[in-house]
């Protein structure tokens, strides 16, 4: 069963990058020494796993 969840996931990335969409998983952007939020551009110390400002998590 996961076998085919792969397959599907793999021709919908095709489908979606080939119409311009990023696939790839959301991470945390960084700037200078100090993680930062994709979402809102918070700033945060290496050992965030939240934004604390919007939430988002990878």
């Amino acid at each position: 069963m996961s076998s085919a969840q792969e397959s599907t996931d793999g021709v919908l990335d095709e489908f979606l990058e080939a119409r311009g969409h990023d696939t790839s998983p959301a991470t945390w952007d960084r700037s200078y020494n100090k993680k930062q939020c994709p979402d809102c551009g918070g700033l945060h110390d290496d050992d965030a796993t939240t934004c604390t400002v919007c939430g988002w998590s990878p």
